[in-house]
């Protein structure tokens, strides 16, 4: 089983999302910070990393929120939605990412955002309302 990673931060009710670098399979979508767990690879230690060489950040991993599943390039993936902690004057510096924000529910339901990350909404929505 091939296993994503997705990290929910959140700060007065938003929630911390990053847009794609153009190029790639991504191009330009926003989504929820995270990526793909290496072969052996915990779940919490890849979103760790992933969080390190995107934005050059280290978190602390909270609970897990949800899993969903999706298929791209014709492989199912299991995606996992971990709430994580960083601290919020932290600088960061994007590697992979155009830009980032924090965003209400009402705004990312409006953004490009990436159709597998859409379907951790039900599991992010406890924790900002």
């Amino acid at each position: 089983m091939k296993v994503s990673i997705a990290g929910i931060a959140v700060k007065d009710s938003l929630i911390f999302i990053a847009r794609r670098c153009s190029g790639g399979a991504m191009d330009g979508k926003w989504e929820f910070p995270g990526g793909k767990a290496d072969e052996g690879e915990g779940r919490e230690e890849a979103l760790i990393r992933e969080l390190w060489e995107e934005f050059g950040i280290t978190v602390r991993v909270g609970k897990l929120l949800g899993e969903s599943s999706f298929v791209h390039n014709e492989v199912r993936r299991e995606l996992f939605a971990y709430q994580f902690f960083f601290p919020l004057d932290a600088p960061l510096k994007l590697t992979e990412h155009s830009e980032f924000r924090w965003a209400d529910l009402k705004e990312i339901k409006q953004l490009d955002f990436t159709p597998s990350d859409l379907t951790l909404l039900p599991f992010i929505e406890p924790l900002v309302s």
